[in-house]
């Protein structure tokens, strides 16, 4: 009897040990490996993305000068709260869940501040129809997972279906510092 693969929380080990980090952390590769009920492992094509600053575009999504205005108000964020927000597209998932891929780019790129955890990645993967707004346990009580769905489905969605990504991202990131305004 075949039984449908599912992630588990505490396969994340698996998925970290799985996670190879390349000069100063700034490279990464991660192979998820789905078990089934019988614990056999099945590998996930690995994704590689550099991370490039604060507005990683890894899928070409972003016109030079949407990367700059993201990049400007990303700055403007960090300077003004302390919080530490990137914009990653990326060109695929490799079969990954979106959020379990979130997280492992977040701790292995170290987004956020030690101890505070207080990191947001704001990811994109055109190609597999996904976006997501990964928020550090350290902004989770203001910073929900309604109020990530609700921007994602209200600001970027809208935007992204008429295949304006940037103009989205920008929305997004607009409405999560209006969100986070210390």
């Amino acid at each position: 009897m075949n039984r449908p693969r599912r992630f588990h929380a505490a396969r994340l080990s698996l998925i970290l040990a799985a996670l190879a980090v390349g000069i100063g952390g700034l490279a990464w590769t991660v192979h998820q490996a789905a078990r089934d009920a019988e614990a056999s492992a099945v590998p996930v094509a690995p994704v590689a993305i550099t991370l490039s600053g604060r507005v990683t575009d890894a899928a070409h999504l972003l016109s030079p000068s949407d990367s700059a205005a993201l990049d400007r108000q990303l700055a403007e964020f960090e300077r003004h709260t302390g919080h530490q927000m990137v914009v990653v597209t990326a060109p695929g998932l490799g079969g990954a869940d979106i959020a379990t891929f979130t997280r492992a780019l977040g701790n292995a790129w170290g987004i956020g501040r030690k101890g505070i955890n207080d990191g947001i990645i704001v990811l994109v993967a055109p190609v597999d129809r996904q976006a997501r707004i990964a928020v550090g346990d350290g902004l989770r009580a203001r910073l929900t997972d309604q109020d990530c769905a609700a921007i994602l489905q209200q600001r970027m969605v809208p935007a992204f279906r008429e295949g304006h990504y940037g103009q989205g991202l920008r929305a997004a990131v607009a409405a999560i510092t209006a969100k986070l305004p210390d």
